[in-house]
C-alpha cells in the first residue's frame, strides 16, 4: 500500500543533504526508496515527491516563535510546476483546472517567512488535490492555523511533517487531469514539540464534509502508514 538561498536547490534526487535542518535531529523519514520519489530543497520546507502521484510524498518543516512571527508575506497565488521534476513526474497547472479540486498546500502559505519562500510554495510539488471546503475550513482553521499558533508559544523548535495518504493505493485512487493527478483519500499533519518530546498527529479524511477532530497518536500514524517518521525519536502523545 502507498501511503502516503539564491533559490531552492537545483538536485531533484539524494537524501536532503542540503536541508537537513527541517527533519528532528536532522534524520528524514525512514521509509522504502521508489524510482519516482525525488528530494527537494527549498528555502522554508523540503519536500519527499512522488512522480507516481505526482504529489508530495511528505513535507517537512522546522516552526518556532521567531519564524512565525516573521511570516507575514503577502500571498502570491502564483502556482507554477517545478523545473526539477521529470515532465512525466510533476503535476501541470493544466492538471488541476475544472478538477473539482483546490490545490491543497501541505506546506501552508501562511508559513512562509520571506518573499521568496511564499513563491516557492506555490510550486505543485508542494499541493495535493484536496476538496474545497475542507481546504478552506477545518483543514485551514483547525489544523493549519492552530500548528502555527501552537509553535508561536512554543519554547523551542517545532517539527511539522505533512502528507497524503492515498488507500487502498496510488493506483487505485482516483486521478485528476491530463497528468493523473492521484486524490489522497487523507491529509496528515504530524507536530513535534522538541522541547516536551511531545507529538501528536492531525489525520483528515480528505473530504468536504470533514470536521474538526481529536489528534492521533504518532505511534498511531506510524502503525497506519508504515512510515517512521521520526526516526531515533521517541516522543511522548
Amino acid at each position: 500500500m502507498s501511503r502516503v538561498g539564491s533559490g531552492h536547490q537545483r538536485n531533484a534526487s539524494g537524501d536532503f543533504a542540503a536541508c537537513r535542518q527541517f527533519f528532528a535531529n536532522g534524520r528524514p523519514p525512514v521509509l522504502a526508496p521508489q524510482p519516482t520519489q525525488r528530494a527537494l530543497c527549498y528555502d522554508a520546507f523540503a519536500i519527499l515527491h512522488s512522480g507516481a502521484s505526482k504529489t508530495p510524498v511528505y513535507v517537512a518543516e522546522k516552526l518556532n516563535r521567531a519564524a512565525v512571527a516573521d511570516a507575514d508575506e503577502v500571498r502570491t497565488n502564483r502556482f507554477f510546476a517545478d523545473a526539477r521534476l521529470r515532465p512525466a513526474e510533476r503535476a501541470t497547472l493544466g492538471d488541476y483546472k475544472g478538477s473539482g479540486f483546490d490545490r491543497g498546500h501541505m506546506a501552508p502559505a501562511g508559513n512562509m517567512p520571506t518573499a521568496q519562500a511564499m513563491a516557492q510554495s506555490f510550486s505543485l510539488a508542494n499541493i495535493v488535490p484536496q476538496a474545497p471546503q475542507h481546504n478552506q475550513g477545518a483543514w485551514r482553521v483547525s489544523v493549519e492555523a492552530a500548528t502555527r499558533k501552537y509553535a508561536a508559544k512554543a519554547s523551542g523548535d517545532v517539527y511539522v511533517i505533512t502528507g497524503p495518504v492515498f488507500l487502498p493505493s496510488i493506483d487505485e485512487s482516483q486521478g485528476i487531469g491530463p497528468g493523473n493527478v492521484r486524490v489522497p483519500r487523507y491529509l496528515f499533519k504530524l507536530v513535534y514539540d522538541e522541547d516536551r518530546n511531545r507529538a501528536w498527529v492531525h489525520w483528515h479524511r480528505n473530504d468536504n464534509a470533514t470536521r474538526a477532530a481529536q489528534p492521533i497518536s504518532y505511534e498511531e500514524l506510524v502503525r497506519r502508514t508504515g512510515i517512521e517518521f521520526l526516526p531515533g525519536v521517541y516522543p511522548r502523545g
